[in-house]
């Protein structure tokens, strides 16, 4: 064998021809999140995104039977419309806010 030439090792060949393994499907942000997750994103309880279904003025929310979901990029809207530099911000006093 000459020198300067190597020859991969039985291993080294087969892990370069097995391809990349894909991220497991846990690990990609599912589109839609339950109250739960939704409420945990938020740092809110879920019975205050219970709430604003009822009395509105929450994120949009879908129905999928029974089942209600959140879809992140409505979150995501949501939470960027309560954005204020400070109190005195139009908007910031909900007059007919609801405890």
């Amino acid at each position: 064998m000459a020198a300067g030439h190597s020859i991969p090792s039985r291993g080294a060949a087969a892990a370069a021809s097995q391809p990349a393994l894909a991220a497991p499907a846990a690990a990609t942000k599912p589109e839609f999140l339950t109250t739960d997750e939704a409420a945990a994103l938020l740092r809110l309880s879920p019975r205050t995104l219970e709430k604003h279904r009822v009395l509105g003025g929450g994120p949009r929310f879908r129905k999928f039977g029974a089942r209600v979901v959140y879809a992140m990029a409505d979150l995501r809207t949501w939470a960027d419309s309560h954005t204020y530099g400070m109190t005195s911000d139009p908007g910031y006093v909900m007059r007919d806010s609801v405890r």
